[in-house]
């Protein structure tokens, strides 16, 4: 590392009732790649709109290039050379790459009064070849697959000549090959002297691709660690303010005896010939690769997606033909991106929990709020839900307890068998512990669960019996003390 392009000094920022940030400290080198990491609601996020110009800082100072600066908006950060990634890409679908890159700075005609199309796919083609990133710029963004989306993401940040660029779990949505792509394109990029600050909750990663690691908690700075020589286990210490271990499940198959759900051939265009039971109080872990149609099979039981074969809960046959029959028949579903199946992003978290037990709360028409608000606070307080209220909105509350609220709208709605697909996605360790120690608890309280993760550490730590899939069809099933990872991903690759 040779030249420090930012320092962040003594940040802090405040919004009505919290104190988000206090004195906050970060600096980055040219030609790094920084690890930011921390529990949700730790202040990552907000330290880095401060830093692209969506929040204004309260106190302290930021200097970049040996000059103060204050960003007041994105683009003022970007003609600074300052640009962000998403976790959720802000791309438009119905543009091409190359529309989606040079938005509102598309090279025009003579006049000055059309798009210049040839221009513009030009322009986008070198920029493409100078990232080695293999795209035709006129392909249309809904055309592409998450990661090559991601890929236009990083272009577009680049193309405003970006030296930090500030990347937001990038490899959440990727499979393990397209997570080799990225990661040498972020190996391009520090040889071309951009200096990257990336925040993940994947701590495997922290150790392949970063320079040093900056902890967070609670609104607070904690330290700056090499990577090298840095054990992982002391981040996740550091992050959480205690250990935290997790350990491999090993439990008593024979205790499992009564069959609460049973799957038999399931079929469509994505599964193929399905059987699988679930028994009361059991956690039933689905494993496998990206594409595995482990998803697939949970929307079939929940009804979204259309099926062939026969599903039966406590011995009866039952037509599951959409989610409201699943719902009446005692199931809740808890997807893989909340932010688009399983939450209202604009409402409270009471509105959020009592969404589907509603009319448990009216009479002739009329809603009873006093009672919708007890029953919310009841489960906000049942399942530490950490927020100033029940009336504040989803959307302001950290990942962790977003799933909480989901989770609390089915406790609500008293559902016998919860499906929880990838329940730790985009959640940090703290809260991953929380969210693990709830898991347990339902399934003691006779709570039936199947749960779907890419994580094998996860399926590991929770499933009592672990189902393994691949292209469609399931090649395996294992009890919690025979599991491994290398079992595990010797089935998921079997063909």
């Amino acid at each position: 590392m040779t030249k420090k392009i930012l320092e962040m000094k003594n940040i802090s920022k405040s919004f009505p009732g919290v104190k988000a940030l206090s004195n906050v400290q970060l600096d980055l080198y040219e030609g790094e790649v920084l690890a930011l990491v921390g529990e949700n609601g730790a202040g990552k996020s907000t330290l880095m709109k401060i830093l692209t110009g969506i929040y204004q800082k309260d106190e302290g100072s930021i200097i970049y290039n040996h000059e103060e600066i204050s960003p007041k908006n994105t683009k003022e950060a970007q003609e600074m050379g300052i640009n962000i990634v998403h976790q959720e890409l802000n791309l438009m679908p119905d543009l091409t790459v190359a529309e989606n890159i040079f938005i509102g700075r598309e090279p025009r005609d003579s006049l000055n009064f059309f798009i210049n199309s040839k221009k513009l796919n030009t322009k986008t083609e070198k920029l493409l070849h100078r990232l080695n990133i293999k795209l035709d710029p006129q392909t249309k963004i809904s055309d592409l697959t998450v990661a090559k989306q991601q890929m236009v993401e990083i272009a577009k940040a680049l193309s405003f000549r970006a030296k930090i660029l500030i990347m937001d779990e990038p490899t959440a949505a990727l499979t393990d090959k397209e997570i080799d792509t990225l990661f040498e394109l972020i190996e391009r990029l520090r040889k071309d002297g951009v200096g990257i600050i990336y925040i993940s909750h994947r701590m495997e990663e922290l150790k392949r691709i970063t320079n040093r690691i900056t902890v967070m908690r609670d609104g607070e700075y904690i330290d700056t660690l090499p990577t090298a020589g840095t054990e992982i286990s002391k981040v996740v210490s550091l992050m959480v303010g205690r250990e935290v271990t997790i350990n491999k499940k090993v439990s008593d198959p024979e205790k499992f005896r009564d069959v609460v759900l049973e799957a038999n051939r399931l079929n469509n265009q994505f599964i193929k010939d399905v059987s699988f039971q679930l028994k009361k109080g059991e956690i039933l872990g689905f494993a496998g690769l990206v594409g595995a149609g482990r998803t697939e099979m949970a929307r079939a039981i929940f009804g979204a997606d259309p099926y062939t074969g026969r599903i039966i809960i406590h011995g009866t046959e039952v037509k599951i033909k959409q989610p409201v029959d699943a719902v009446r028949y005692g199931i809740g579903y808890l997807s893989e991106d909340r932010k688009q199946y399983g939450l209202m992003l604009d409402m409270t978290v009471k509105e959020n929990i009592v969404i589907s037990s509603l009319n448990n709360y009216t009479t002739t028409s009329i809603v009873k709020p006093q009672q919708i608000k007890k029953a919310a606070e009841h489960y906000s307080s049942l399942l530490k839900i950490k927020t100033p209220n029940v009336n504040q909105r989803v959307k302001l509350l950290s990942g962790g307890n977003q799933q909480k609220v989901i989770i609390a709208k089915w406790l609500l709605k008293n559902s016998e068998i919860l499906i929880f697909d990838e329940p730790t996605r985009g959640i940090d360790v703290g809260a991953k512990q929380e969210i693990y120690d709830l898991l347990e608890q339902l399934a003691n309280q006779g709570k039936s669960i199947i749960m779907i993760s890419s994580e094998l550490p996860e399926i590991l730590r929770l499933s009592d019996r672990i189902i393994v899939m691949n292209e469609g069809r399931i090649t395996g099933e294992l009890i919690s003390k025979e599991a491994t990872q290398e079992k595990i991903m010797s089935l998921a690759t079997m063909q």
